[in-house]
């Protein structure tokens, strides 16, 4: 029902689900979208094609230096790129809800003891850690890297999970849940959790396109997955092939267009439940 009504009040929502679930649609999709556009050959295969053909009916995005078809690589890299962004976002989300439940419903010394916490892993220089990182674990993966990026990215959901959680403990049908010998669980899933669901789903969003631009920062400086092609490996090769001197504009641009669509997506749909569920700013939005 949240869900309906968010869509029929904000532009800006349905906006940003559009946006979104085109580009997850053409993620699932993937297989059969490559074998509408290159056929039965397989995308990552070198030499398939002619090397730096411009883009055609054939090739709509053209080809690479190794003959590849690229909007067959697109289709190829995009699951990888919201794959990490989905796992990563929902790792860093659950630690966050955990953390922000606990120390928001608790309080006390529990909270201080997680909020401290928190606060340090906040202070902590992520990307050097992150180049750290991928550079040394062995057989970097598309998951593996998503959980590197879920360990590092949770605070923030954690925070702002933890201060509504603050607010909410301290709302009449809490307390009289409390009289009525109502445990702790059934308080916080009955009671708290229904109302925590928007800024759950907001702090996933945040979450997941954070994971996705890390990934694509990673790579681009060659430290990514080294078997896996995402949309930040495509722009990677780009460079390093000096594209924008020869020409093939389709090639940088086309995966670095679909990251600006999925943060616009993610961003529309975070300003859309922002306003309904804020009336100040819903107010402003009209």
């Amino acid at each position: 029902m949240a869900f309906l009504q968010v869509w029929r009040e904000s532009s800006k929502f349905r906006i940003g689900m559009v946006i979104t679930a085109l580009l997850v649609a053409a993620a699932l999709l993937h297989s059969p979208l490559t074998r509408l556009a290159i056929g039965d050959i397989d995308p990552l295969a070198n030499g398939s094609f002619g090397i730096f053909e411009d883009p055609s009916w054939d090739h709509p995005l053209g080809t690479d230096r190794y003959g590849r078809d690229v909007l067959g690589l697109i289709f190829v890299g995009l699951p990888n790129s919201l794959g990490t962004a989905a796992i990563g976002g929902a790792i860093s989300t659950i630690i966050g809800v955990i953390v922000g439940f606990i120390a928001g419903y608790k309080g006390g010394v529990i909270d201080a003891v997680l909020r401290t916490f928190t606060d340090m892993m906040l202070v902590i220089p992520t990307l050097p850690l992150l180049f750290i990182l991928a550079r040394y674990v062995r057989h970097l993966t598309i998951p593996t890297l998503a959980l590197i990026l879920a360990v590092f990215s949770w605070p923030f959901s954690a925070r702002v999970i933890r201060s509504q959680v603050l607010s909410l403990r301290e709302r009449p049908y809490v307390e009289l849940s409390k009289i009525t010998n109502m445990s702790d669980r059934e308080i916080i899933i009955q009671d708290i959790l229904p109302n925590m669901l928007p800024y759950i789903g907001i702090g996933f969003a945040i979450s997941s396109v954070g994971a996705a631009f890390a990934l694509v920062g990673l790579t681009i400086l060659g430290l990514g997955p080294s078997d896996t092609i995402d949309l930040g490996a495509i722009i990677y090769f780009a460079q390093s092939w000096g594209v924008l001197s020869l020409g093939k504009y389709a090639i940088l641009f086309a995966p670095i267009i679909l990251l600006i669509l999925m943060f616009l997506g993610v961003a529309m749909i975070q300003i859309g439940m922002e306003e309904f569920y804020n009336p100040r700013l819903r107010g402003a939005g009209r």
